[in-house]
């Protein structure tokens, strides 16, 4: 749960350095601006503060690793960013005519959402999309969600301060418990959470270093 603060904090604090101009460059996430990504961010903290306050006492049936399902790669003819809640990200985005009310809205929300989850009960079960995780495992899954919208923020913005090295690790461990099979040591977390999940494509050596996991990447959730 503190390693979900940190991680979670980090990724503010990088948004509260932007200037304006870069919200209009790309992020990491194919088909997004970063001004995009932000409204997703805003979103996802949503999504945590309804979950932390929807409470169940039905046993779990998902933790960290198995919150995250693996997805099959969209339809060759389907534009980056296209699908119906990617591109309502894209809509509500483009209504923010000014980034520092988008900003606003993800510290005020974020803050709100931080502050949940560090007075909530790990134990206590809630119910998220039809699944029940307790919440220390649900916001240890949250962790890999901060760390590569983290890379996303500075796909393209090599000045922004990148994710907490523990929440790097962290990911990359949930990453190779999705996969059931450990990403190779020679690439670093960063490098194994690119890869694994297709936001850069491998070199040469990389594939060849990938080739057991091949079919199984990359990794979309």
């Amino acid at each position: 749960m503190d390693l979900f603060s940190r991680s979670w904090e980090a990724l503010r604090t990088a948004v509260a350095a932007l200037p304006e101009e870069d919200f209009a460059r790309p992020s990491g996430c194919a088909g997004w601006l970063v001004r995009d990504l932000v409204c997703h961010l805003v979103v996802d903290a949503q999504d945590v503060l309804i979950t932390l306050a929807t409470p169940t006492t039905a046993p779990p049936t998902r933790d960290a690793v198995t919150y995250w399902t693996i997805d099959g790669p969209p339809p060759p003819d389907a534009p980056p960013g296209e699908d119906p809640l990617s591109a309502l990200t894209v809509r509500l985005a483009a209504a923010y005519q000014d980034m520092g009310l988008l900003t606003f809205h993800l510290d005020d929300v974020g803050s709100a959402a931080g502050r949940a989850a560090r007075l909530a009960e790990p134990a206590l079960r809630v119910s998220t999309q039809g699944e029940v995780l307790t919440v220390g495992e649900y916001l240890s899954a949250y962790v890999y969600e901060w760390t590569l919208h983290h890379l996303d923020l500075r796909a393209h913005l090599p000045g922004v301060p990148g994710p907490p090295a523990e929440g790097l690790a962290h990911a990359r461990a949930l990453l190779e418990g999705v996969l059931g099979a450990a990403l190779p040591g020679a690439l670093s977390d960063e490098e194994a959470l690119l890869l694994g999940t297709g936001r850069r494509a491998p070199t040469a050596a990389q594939r060849s270093t990938l080739a057991p996991l091949a079919d199984r990447l990359p990794f979309r959730a």
